[in-house]
């Protein structure tokens, strides 16, 4: 079986190029495509000795600045288009926005694992007002100029959709995305948490445990970073971000008058001083709607409770009252309610390890093989 990877595209390090990697050891021979790279993911890959092919986009002037403006060009669907997987019997594209795009003969089998339907076409307002090419200066307003672009986005997106032979979906939140937005089934098969952490923590130096919280996340806008500072300041607890992104400049100011050491922002940091970090904290926050989360199951696995908004992935994850709590409104008040009422000791840590110890590394590349050789073994007995 002939399997090649495709994966919307290669700048970040994140949730979804875990899930890539976990898919390349699960077919090591596998070719990865991609719109276009990094030069960091480039020398990894070299590295990994992983066949990395880019399309003509890797050539582009300020690839990197530009990649979400050239998104709503329409050129990254032109990027996977122009690929040609003939000599495959089956391609399982990994995508959040591009990726199964593809166009594959009618005798290979295209599988799409699907993160979320791309929400700069099917969520502009919500995307477009917090994040991305339009925040800041003209937000909803520029939206609405652009409707006859993001429609066209959105009517191109949904043909793509068709041609995918089997959708996997990350969770249920983006089962229903797809069931809604493109009119397809899907199969629900979870991502996992990072098994290499907890051995990361325990081969760490130990260090004394303090009463903070942590958010771990990229900085954009629409993660609401803002409301777990202003809600830590309004409490008066300390605060850790771990990550870094487009809205670190605002959060900062969001964080001004805070006491001396109250809101720290370490930016990016390693996996074993992110174990650190998350294994000494009272809990991890989730201010956002995420489609799954899996910080939280990072955090759980480290046997710390988390605290996260009512919606979304986390749903599936958290274990209200055992593992962690919820609070109910986007809304500073609501978070730092919740942050008062919190007790850690009211969580065992080995409950936690539980709950993220049923979405493991081996269960889902397990799930993934057995759907992919099952729906291969259908085409070719036909």
């Amino acid at each position: 079986m002939r399997v090649a990877l495709v994966f919307d595209d290669l700048i970040q390090v994140g949730g979804a190029e875990k899930l890539l990697l976990a898919l390349h050891e699960l077919y090591p021979t596998a070719p990865i495509y991609t719109s276009v790279a990094s030069e960091a993911w480039l020398q990894r890959c070299a590295f990994l000795g992983i066949n990395l092919k880019t399309s003509r986009m890797q050539s582009l002037p300020f690839k990197l600045r530009l990649n979400r403006f050239y998104g709503l060009l329409g050129l990254h669907a032109l990027a996977f288009e122009s690929f040609n997987f003939d000599e495959y019997d089956v391609v399982l594209s990994l995508s959040a926005r591009f990726a199964h795009g593809i166009i594959t003969k009618p005798g290979t089998v295209h599988v799409c694992y699907m993160n979320s339907p791309g929400r700069m076409f099917w969520e502009p307002w919500d995307y477009f007002a917090r994040e991305g090419l339009l925040a800041g200066f003209l937000g909803h307003k520029l939206v609405a100029l652009s409707g006859v672009l993001l429609a066209f986005r959105r009517l191109a997106d949904y043909v793509a959709a068709q041609r995918v032979d089997y959708f996997i979906a990350n969770a249920l939140t983006p089962q229903a995305r797809i069931a809604k937005y493109y009119r397809r089934s899907s199969k629900v098969i979870y991502p996992f948490a990072a098994e290499c952490v907890a051995q990361d923590c325990v081969s760490a130096p130990a260090v004394a445990v303090e009463p903070y919280f942590v958010v771990v996340t990229r900085l954009a806008a629409w993660k609401r970073v803002d409301l777990a500072i202003a809600a830590c300041k309004q409490v008066g607890v300390k605060l850790k971000i771990i990550g870094a992104g487009p809205d670190r400049r605002r959060l900062e100011s969001v964080a001004l008058g805070a006491a001396a050491g109250q809101v720290e922002f370490l930016g990016h940091v390693s996996e074993q001083t992110k174990c650190l970090v998350l294994g000494n904290c009272q809990a991890l926050i989730m201010t956002q709607k995420e489609d799954f989360g899996l910080t939280a199951l990072e955090a759980m696995a480290l046997g710390k409770p988390v605290i996260a908004y009512r919606a979304g992935g986390a749903l599936e994850t958290v274990l209200e009252g055992v593992t962690g709590e919820f609070f109910t409104a986007q809304e500073t008040s609501s978070l730092a309610e919740t942050l008062v009422r919190f007790k850690v000791h009211s969580y065992n840590p080995n409950d936690c390890k539980q709950q993220a110890g049923k979405f493991t590394k081996s269960g889902f590349m397990l799930a993934v093989d057995e759907f992919v050789k099952k729906v291969y073994d259908e085409r070719y007995s036909l």
